[in-house]
């Protein structure tokens, strides 16, 4: 579904990205993890036409999407749910929810915007207890559903999370990324951006290491999470296989 193919960017005189090569099939969950300023973010700017690669390509179902505009690459199934979540909190929850239907009532279709925003409301039951509720008074994990939510109300069937368990006590985070989980196997392909590596390999099927602006290890979530440099470098201690995935 998704092509990186040596992609470089950089800000300035500063380059962020170099050689970025990655593939995200129909279905999957891939996860990319890394440290803080790896690149991660940058990256999924890149893919959805908020920066301009240097050098590189970036294709959606074998089509380039380099001169596309971020609108139309929303319009084409691809959206991104934010770092820092980004939701309006002088507006409410419903009305938060709406802003991310905009591609669908331009197609016309405000019948579907409603029946989404009903299965939105079931899915994430306490935005729907809030519904009236502006969204700046709703804790971080309510925020963060609340950031999901409005991203699958443009219908996306490429997902793509930018730190979605930052700054969430765990038992939130467990909530997530369940929630995640849920998303994958209702059809949706994901693309995970995560410095909580082992939490987004539990739910992955593959992942990418990035390390200052450079993928340094690739492969099955399995074989990341057994992997000694990988345990070293990001889980700090061994995993139990048995117990590597997420239940939902």
């Amino acid at each position: 579904m998704l092509t990186v193919r040596t992609l470089d960017v950089a800000y300035g005189a500063v380059t962020v990205l170099r050689g970025v090569s990655l593939h995200v099939k129909e279905g999957e969950v891939v996860a990319i993890v890394g440290a803080n300023g790896a690149g991660k973010t940058t990256l999924l700017k890149a893919i959805t036409g908020l920066v301009r690669p240097r050098r590189g390509d970036v294709r959606l179902r074998g089509e380039s999407i380099l001169e596309v505009g971020t609108a139309r690459i929303v319009a084409r199934g691809c959206s991104l749910v934010p770092e820092g979540r980004q939701i309006f909190g002088d507006l409410s929850v419903r009305d938060n929810l709406l802003l991310g239907a905009h591609v669908q009532y331009r197609r016309g279709k405000a019948a579907e915007v409603r029946a989404d925003l009903e299965r939105i409301l079931g899915m994430f039951p306490i935005l729907g207890k809030r519904s009236g509720q502006l969204g700046g008074t709703l804790s971080g994990g309510e925020q963060q559903m609340l950031a999901i939510g409005r991203a699958l109300m443009a219908r996306p069937t490429l997902l793509m999370l930018d730190e979605p368990s930052m700054g969430l006590a765990p038992l939130v985070v467990k909530e997530i990324f369940n929630v995640i989980s849920t998303i994958s196997l209702a059809g949706c392909t994901v693309l995970l951006v995560e410095q909580n590596a082992r939490g987004a390999l539990k739910i992955a099927h593959r992942g990418y290491v990035l390390e200052t602006g450079r993928i340094v290890l690739e492969g099955s979530a399995e074989d990341l999470l057994a992997s000694r440099e990988m345990q070293r470098a990001y889980l700090g201690r061994d995993v139990n296989l048995e117990t590597a995935r997420v239940t939902t």
